[in-house]
């Protein structure tokens, strides 16, 4: 007897479709036990994080660098005869920049006279090396004097240089002070009340909440460069969009409550496009589909996303065809991996293998021109999504529809339309990997931060997160630009010529014989 159901009184038939309803109600129970055991002690993405194993390799290098100096010094104390030859090894030492400003130092003999005739010594060569100095972070006070003059004729006359303009009015934070702050809090994940106790360290007191001041009043600065950099990435005709949770105080329960960065990207590169890549974070107090509806009002062409309700939502308020989804198989992918990793499933296994095959050929063509990957992709990789159709397919009607295999396989079937955009379009991605990358460093500052003390303080990390990674995909070291900008912005920019300002028109004005203003 099970739930009722008395096993004598069943024939064969009956029987076998009871047992594969169990067996599939097990493989669904086991599938979402170790989904919670690897969301509480495992990783939770198919591949160990890269910076794990960064973690290992640095322990076993230094321990191996440790004892390697031992050896060393035991054989530095030995005479040079009696030393054993020490193999040759290859150093990684870097590349140092010609950028840095050199200094020579100049080891000389204690005697420049010949040992054997006593004439003077003459140089016959210069053997260099070069090794790598720091100078820490140093403050320095900027003492402005701005000197009255008067007339002797005319005691009346009085005349003074105007004030500079200030980021902060009454303020004491250089441009690049403040630059400083935001790049540590938003790009390296030090906190402010960290900050103040570095500084405390060479004597500087400075309270958290003057901190806070700064980036606040800084933001208002950097805002219309936010909107402009948005408005920008929505006038593509091709984008990226995801979203992370922001943990936000909210001080009237006593918690946090659960906002979103939404993260709006394009590159690209890997075809061949001339549109400089960029992303544009927008806030929202919850995660309702409301939002990324208003966010993306003016944005027309391929949108591509995961499989949230929302972008849905958003084709078909649209009813016009001018948004195209183009969904994202690492999602799909990781959806398989998880089944093959809980139950070994086959199937599972076999659905990897035949997306690793397409994701094989995107690493063959990636960075060729739109049009030869449009090529490749319809002689090699059509037949294949076409042969996988065919055999999910075939697989559905062997499997309980409650199973997580046949969920799974259905998540794909039913969007396949917008899986197969990238066979059709040399421009789109097989996945949404890249707007994906732009929100690991918003997860790292909110694993420093643990949360956004308020809505305001989670639009402020929009917007200087935004011009921050900008920054960084266009190749441009990311203080110099936000102090350089502030500093255009505070002295009187024009507000029509904010494009000027943008990432990669700043990396354009510093790069080798450009023109400078």
């Amino acid at each position: 007897m099970i739930d009722g159901i008395d096993l004598d009184k069943l024939d064969k038939c009956q029987l076998v479709s009871l047992v594969r309803q169990l067996a599939a109600e097990n493989d669904r129970l086991e599938f979402f036990i170790k989904q919670m055991q690897r969301a509480q002690f495992g990783r939770r993405s198919e591949k160990l994080d890269p910076d794990q194993y960064q973690l290992a390799l640095e322990d076993a290098e230094q321990s191996a660098a440790a004892g390697q100096a031992g050896v060393e010094q035991v054989e530095a104390r030995q005479p040079a005869s009696q030393r054993p030859p020490r193999p040759r090894r290859e150093y990684n030492r870097g590349a140092l920049p010609e950028s840095l400003p050199h200094e020579d130092v100049f080891i000389e003999p204690e005697d420049k006279t010949c040992p054997c005739c006593g004439s003077e010594l003459h140089v016959i060569a210069d053997e260099t090396s070069q090794m790598l100095d720091i100078v820490p972070a140093q403050f320095k006070v900027i003492v402005v004097h701005r000197p009255k003059y008067g007339c002797r004729t005319c005691e009346g006359a009085v005349v003074q240089a105007p004030a500079p303009a200030r980021p902060i009015d009454g303020g004491m934070a250089t441009e690049a002070l403040i630059a400083f702050v935001i790049v540590s809090k938003y790009l390296d994940a030090v906190p402010l009340y960290r900050q103040a106790q570095i500084y405390a360290r060479q004597g500087i007191k400075l309270d958290r909440s003057t901190l806070c001041e700064w980036v606040g009043r800084a933001c208002w600065w950097f805002k219309p460069l936010h909107d402009h950099l948005l408005e920008h990435l929505l006038s593509s005709t091709r984008i990226f969009a995801d979203d992370t949770p922001v943990p936000v105080l909210d001080p009237g329960r006593g918690k946090t409550k659960t906002g979103r960065l939404w993260a709006y990207a394009r590159d690209d590169r890997p075809w061949q496009g001339q549109a400089p890549p960029a992303v544009a974070y927008v806030y929202s107090e919850d995660r309702k589909a409301e939002h990324p509806i208003a966010h993306l009002a003016t944005f027309k062409g391929v949108l591509q996303v995961d499989a949230y309700v929302a972008f849905d939502n958003l084709v078909r308020a649209r009813k016009d065809d001018s948004v195209i989804l183009a969904h994202c198989w690492a999602h799909w992918r990781r959806r398989l991996y998880e089944i093959h990793q809980a139950n070994g499933s086959p199937l599972a296994a076999e659905a990897l293998r035949r997306i690793a095959a397409l994701y094989a050929i995107e690493d063959e063509i990636r960075g060729a021109s739109a049009a030869h990957r449009q090529a490749v992709r319809a002689v090699r990789s059509r037949p294949l999504v076409d042969d996988l159709k065919a055999w999910l397919e075939a697989q559905i009607p062997t499997l309980s529809g409650k199973s997580p295999l046949a969920e799974a396989i259905r998540y794909g079937l039913t969007r396949w339309k917008s899986f197969c955009v990238f066979l059709d379009d040399g421009r789109v991605e097989m996945d949404n990997n890249t707007v994906e990358r732009t929100i690991r460093p918003v997860a790292m500052t909110r694993k420093a931060a643990l949360f956004a003390g308020s809505d305001g303080g989670a639009e402020n990390w929009a917007i200087l997160g935004s011009l921050i990674q900008s920054a960084k995909l266009n190749g441009v070291e990311p203080f110099a630009y936000l102090r350089d900008t502030l500093v255009r912005l505070v002295a009187g920019h024009p507000i029509n010529r904010l494009e000027e300002l943008m990432p990669w028109n700043y990396a354009a004005s510093k790069a080798p014989g450009a023109a400078t203003s």
